[in-house]
């Protein structure tokens, strides 16, 4: 029991900072509420958080073991990975924002922050290697592995969106000044390039392996 708890206590801090760490996620997070309203930031943060635990639940059930075996499936996984996030950079690019639109867009755009939340870990092959070599280390002896390793995948979902949550509390007074259209294609833009850049990255490490 102590070793579950010390290994409980260890995960929620090294999870904390990992989340708390800027990334293409923190990125996603304040560009869909400051361009879009503190409503889709939430659904992308959910997205995001969906997305992890996925590849929580795959390496729980041995998948992730399989990315690392096989090069070929974990090569084909990057390359849609990095095409994706490649695709989003060039379009906030090429077509920043600088209006919101009517209730039924807004509507599908809500769902569009979470699919792109999720799907940006999902095709993200280094977000399921890190969570088969990150989270084995933090799983004690003489306990199930599989329920446990949800668990911990759970934590870091929760960690995750907690602080996802307190990003969204904090942007709500400066709503007014980052509504502006200027602000918008500004976000859009510094969003795009910062997709586009992890994509590419994403690439060159593909060819490279």
């Amino acid at each position: 029991m102590q070793n579950i708890t010390a290994s409980l206590i260890a995960y929620i801090a090294a999870a904390t900072l990992l989340a708390v760490t800027p990334g293409l996620d923190t990125a996603l997070v304040l560009r869909a509420g400051a361009s879009e309203g503190s409503k889709h930031a939430l659904l992308a943060a959910l997205g995001i958080v969906c997305g992890c635990f996925a590849w929580a639940i795959a390496v729980a059930a041995g998948l992730g073991v399989v990315l690392v075996a096989s090069q070929l499936a974990y090569s084909v996984l990057r390359w849609i990975g990095a095409g994706y996030l490649i695709y989003l950079g060039i379009q906030l690019l090429r077509h920043p924002r600088s209006s919101f639109l009517g209730e039924i867009q807004q509507q599908q755009r809500g769902q569009g922050a979470f699919a792109r939340g999720a799907l940006t870990n999902l095709l993200n092959p280094k977000v399921g290697i890190f969570y088969v070599s990150f989270l084995p280390q933090f799983v004690p002896r003489d306990v199930a592995v599989a329920p446990y390793t949800l668990l911990l995948g759970g934590i870091h979902g929760l960690v995750s969106l907690i602080w996802f949550l307190c990003l969204i509390a904090a942007m709500r007074p400066l709503l007014r000044w980052l509504r502006r259209p200027s602000v918008i294609r500004t976000l859009d833009q510094v969003t795009g390039a910062v997709f586009l850049l992890f994509g590419l990255r994403l690439a060159i490490e593909s060819r490279r392996a």
